[in-house]
């Protein structure tokens, strides 16, 4: 299909100008500024007073599939992802079983290639003891190894010092980004254990972030950029917390950081109105860290926004630190939650987009996607601005049907949603056919 976008304002590559673009096919085949060049064209899109962005790549996502389907699966979260404005994923190894064999890292591509309505790709992960199968990887479909250094996740937990050398050696030599979960297992148990001896056996969760503690965050990001300055691997820190480990980062030197849209919209203030809707792993912190974050957004210590998307189902969510599950899903959440903070000045509109898709795809070196460029892949979000609606239960596509941002009145609206060229969202209309594509790395 060769599609005309016309009378939008086009953000990519630090520039927002009036024009607009041609699809043809599944590539961007034109960018114009100004009037639409006269031809013919199977679709029109009229974008007025609309911001034509390219589509969103989410770096950090849960989509629990295989193994914890009850929580989410490929078809319904990529279907989120969609509605919106994300058109690539990555996707975490953290399911059942883990994505830590090749063979199950192979099952896993092919359910993305049958489920998928967006781009994907599933990040491989590391234990004590399966380095060498990183060897097996083929490199142009993998975005990287993801290494959990902290104690959320059961038994992926690499925790001897052997190992860890291993995985960033390894990761070095095969030249794969090291994407890391950073928090001391030692110290968070010793915090719940005093937690649990003051409060009770499921301390309220206003004690989250004392229990995943600020300390338990910095001696492990610190640990993980030893590694990484020792072996020279890149180092890319998933979901960054405190204004402390913030001090760590060295862009320059391929050390990176990620914050999440959560940690950057809400403060250890917000667990009264929204209790365990906004638990997650690390915690979230003090309003002078959410500052910190926002700042790091523009100063270039932060690389890229993600989402760590991670469904549960409701009845898990009940508790307090102890027995509440930790994440929530903020897939569909993330591009208006972000414009939102454009509203409040604590970015512009060009670093969103830096952030959200640029700035993702040079990191993990993704072949032709992330901007607005003539021969790229057409991955384009269309969002409107003083448009407001409200987060009900309906409009919730994950699969667990709840999210924090339920009741919020956002004011921009994703209208429409294209991925590899075909219209696969358009103002509450889904095609509930469409599949991504597979993504290519490092070519």
């Amino acid at each position: 299909m060769k599609i005309l976008i016309e009378n939008g304002t086009i953000v990519n590559e630090g520039r927002s100008f009036q024009g607009g673009l041609i699809v043809d096919g599944d590539v961007i085949a034109e960018i114009f500024e100004g009037k639409a060049p006269r031809g013919t064209y199977e679709h029109v899109v009229d974008a007025s007073g609309c911001f034509v962005l390219p589509g969103v790549i989410d770096d950090h996502v849960h989509f629990r599939e295989p193994g914890l389907t009850r929580k989410a699966d490929i078809e319904s979260e990529s279907k989120a992802a969609a509605y919106g404005g994300v058109t690539s994923y990555l996707e975490m190894p953290n399911t059942v079983p883990q994505t830590t064999d090749l063979q199950v890292w192979a099952d896993k591509r092919q359910l993305g290639a049958e489920k998928s309505h967006v781009n994907y790709s599933f990040f491989y992960g590391a234990t004590n003891d399966n380095v060498e199968s990183f060897c097996g990887l083929d490199r142009h479909h993998v975005p990287g190894i993801k290494l959990f250094m902290g104690s959320s996740t059961g038994n992926m937990l690499v925790d001897k010092y052997e190992s860890l050398v291993s995985v960033f050696k390894k990761a070095k030599e095969l030249g794969l980004p090291v994407m890391t979960h950073c928090e001391g297992t030692d110290i968070i148990n010793r915090n719940m254990a005093e937690a649990k001896a003051k409060y009770g056996d499921d301390p309220a969760v206003e004690h989250h972030p004392e229990i995943r503690s600020e300390e338990a965050c910095y001696q492990s990001t610190a640990l993980a950029v030893k590694l990484a300055k020792e072996s020279g691997a890149h180092l890319h820190v998933a979901h960054l917390t405190t204004a402390k480990e913030l001090e760590l980062l060295q862009p320059e030197e391929h050390i990176t950081g990620e914050a999440c849209v959560a940690h950057l919209y809400f403060c250890d203030a917000d667990y009264v109105s929204k209790g365990t809707l906004i638990k997650c792993n690390p915690a979230i912190k003090t309003a002078q860290d959410r500052a910190a974050l926002r700042q790091a957004l523009n100063d270039g210590k932060i690389a890229t926004i993600g989402t760590d998307h991670a469904p549960h189902e409701w009845k898990d969510k009940q508790g307090g630190c102890a027995k509440a599950a930790s994440g929530m899903p903020m897939v569909q959440f993330s591009l208006v939650t972000m414009l939102e903070l454009v509203d409040e000045g604590v970015l512009s509109i060009e670093r969103l987009v830096e952030l959200m898709a640029h700035q993702p795809a040079q990191l993990f070196e993704i072949e032709g996607r992330g901007f607005l460029r003539k021969g790229y892949k057409a991955d384009i979000a269309i969002v409107r601005p003083h448009s407001p609606w409200t987060v009900t239960k309906d409009e919730i596509q994950s699969k667990c049907k709840w999210n924090p941002m339920e009741g919020h009145e956002y004011q921009w609206r994703v209208e429409q949603t294209i991925c590899n060229g075909h219209l696969i969202y358009n103002k509450g209309v889904f095609d509930e056919n469409s599949r991504g594509e597979e993504l290519t790395f490092r070519l």
